[in-house]
């Protein structure tokens, strides 16, 4: 059976816009690029599938469709280049069975270029159409927030590149069906590079925050004290608050090499932001030491090990490399997390504390990473021995706060 629109990758980006696809009743088909990481409870599932979704095995589906999105995942590799790997097999995939008049949409995180320059060649050569004359091709970045309720698809604006300025008028009339707002681009390049700086932006901002925090901690300034002040400020600043790291599909993007320039800042940025677990250990430590008590054999409470509060996403979650710090310094680890049933560390499974006052009350140290929606935390800081809040989301003088 025939279908609008294929979502090809059905990782993090993908599933949100098959889900918003299908709501915006759009018939549409999803077909795997690999292991990935998306995934719908069985109420969200049933609701798609009744609502016209449906999986693909077979790829000759994929030429059937009016509008195919590559979702494909781009994970940072060894040598900190972004993988096309998974974006080059949805591409081949299509490419032979691409029939004329197809939209074709990227978006998945790509530097500049690649839509030209990687993803058209490909294209063209397996399917011997051209884009631009015999199907439609276009740049579109992601602008997923996962579990923000408050931004969906719909309210969330679109911006399309397009290859021609007809390719950019098909793309927009796609997502026309899916939201209230579209942006034209000038071209793919553009697009592209609006995902890096939206993505490098929240990194930069968040580099800045976190070293606040150290030179704070240093002064003994209240960090979260001056934040709630400036964010008063009607103009020229935006809050960010600091953390233990930055976890997230959305890694910063630095374009030297032969991509570019390179961008010294987003590069500092990542020095700051990887930096964070190390500080959060060390903090830990003189908090153990100030009470008495030495990080070998103390017994530390891990809060939330995922990524963002509320979502099951372990994705570059701080939580990981703090976890694995911490037992090489000899601790004994445990964790709590009602969106992670298992977890495991420096390849032995982490404890998973099941009563979760108990726990706190026992360890010699809690640490909170990330503040899920369900956790009393005027209640753990009376519970806890120590409470190290790396959130700033306790109670003024509750805790010990990053």
């Amino acid at each position: 059976m025939p279908a609008d629109l294929a979502v090809i990758g059905l990782g993090h980006l993908g599933l949100p816009l098959a889900q918003a696809a299908v709501a915006a009743g759009i018939s549409t088909l999803g077909y795997k690029t690999g292991p990935e990481g998306g995934s719908l409870t069985p109420a969200e599932l049933r609701r798609m599938l009744s609502g016209g979704f449906r999986p693909a095995t077979n790829p000759a589906e994929l030429g059937r469709v009016r509008t195919a999105v590559i979702c494909a995942p781009t994970p940072r590799g060894a040598d900190g280049t972004l993988d096309l790997g998974q974006v080059e097999a949805a591409a081949r995939t299509l490419a032979a069975r691409l029939r004329p008049h197809t939209t074709v949409i990227l978006e998945s995180p790509v530097h500049p270029g690649t839509t030209e320059n990687f993803l058209r060649p490909l294209l063209e050569t397996g399917s011997g159409l051209r884009a631009g004359r015999d199907f439609h091709l276009a740049y579109s970045p992601s602008r997923v927030d996962p579990g923000n309720r408050d931004f969906t698809p719909a309210v969330t604006p679109k911006v399309i590149g397009g290859l021609t300025p007809a390719c950019t008028e098909s793309a927009a009339a796609f997502y026309g069906r899916l939201t209230d707002k579209v942006v034209r681009a000038r071209g793919p390049r553009e697009a592209e590079t609006v995902q890096v700086l939206e993505t490098n932006f929240r990194h930069v901002n968040i580099a800045l925050v976190n070293e606040m925090a150290v030179l704070c901690h240093d002064l003994g300034v209240d960090l979260w004290d001056v934040i709630r002040c400036a964010e008063t400020k009607p103009f020229g600043f935006q809050a960010f608050r600091p953390g233990p790291g930055v976890g997230g599909h959305g890694t910063a993007q630095d374009l030297g090499g032969p991509s570019g320039r390179p961008l010294r800042m987003v590069e500092l940025a990542q020095q700051v932001n990887d930096h964070m677990p190390q500080y959060v250990i060390q903090r830990a430590a003189a908090l153990l030491n100030e009470h008495g008590k030495s990080a070998r054999a103390a017994r530390v409470l891990l809060l939330g090990v995922t990524y963002k509060a509320d979502i099951a996403d372990q994705q570059g979650a701080p939580a990981h490399e703090i976890a694995g710090r911490l037992m090489e310094l000899g601790a004994s680890v445990s964790y709590h997390d009602p969106q992670v049933p298992a977890w495991n560390v420096l390849g032995r499974p982490v404890p998973r504390a099941d009563s979760l006052y108990e726990a706190a009350a026992d360890a010699d140290l809690t640490i909170l990473l990330q503040q899920h929606r369900t956790y009393d935390l005027q209640g753990l800081s009376v519970k806890a021995q120590l409470l190290l809040d790396t959130r700033g989301a306790t109670p003024t003088g509750a805790a010990h706060r990053l």
